[in-house]
């Protein structure tokens, strides 16, 4: 995963990206303009073309990708950070982290005995239906013969 700049960077460059592609089709959709109430007939023949949608879309588009900016400059480290602050956050997020891996240890064992068993289980099926069957077929064959 990238850091926070590299985010923030990229977040930039695609809303850069959304705006120019929102001009460009806004242009490209837009209705051609009359000069001196000259109009052909390739102009009347013109579907009408959806630019409101094109609008709705890139605006939905530039606000979430805008609101996703603010977010990740908010993420950023204050100035007002100092070595102490960070050092007592990172000693914070050690002990969460110490926590969660003792946890994550006993789920793992508690997972481990389980596994145990259910193999010691599907081993008793498995063996009550040899015997099940090597009964029924010692059964079988005497009266076979």
């Amino acid at each position: 995963m990238a850091d926070r700049l590299t985010q923030l960077q990229d977040a930039v460059n695609s809303l850069a990206d959304q705006f120019c592609n929102a001009i460009g089709v806004l242009q490209q959709c837009a209705p051609p303009a009359s000069f001196n109430n000259i109009q052909t007939a390739i102009n009347k023949d013109q579907p009408a073309n959806p630019t409101e949608e094109y609008a709705q879309l890139f605006a939905a588009l530039i606000a979430r990708t805008a609101k996703d900016v603010d977010v990740l400059i908010d993420s950023l480290p204050s100035e007002e950070s100092t070595a102490a602050l960070q050092a007592a956050s990172l000693r914070q997020l050690e002990e969460e982290n110490h926590d969660a891996a003792a946890r994550l240890e006993e789920v793992v064992y508690r997972g481990d005995v389980l596994l145990e068993k259910i193999q010691s289980a599907l081993a008793d099926i498995a063996q009550s239906q040899l015997r099940t069957r090597n009964a029924t077929s010692t059964q079988a064959s005497p009266i076979e013969s």
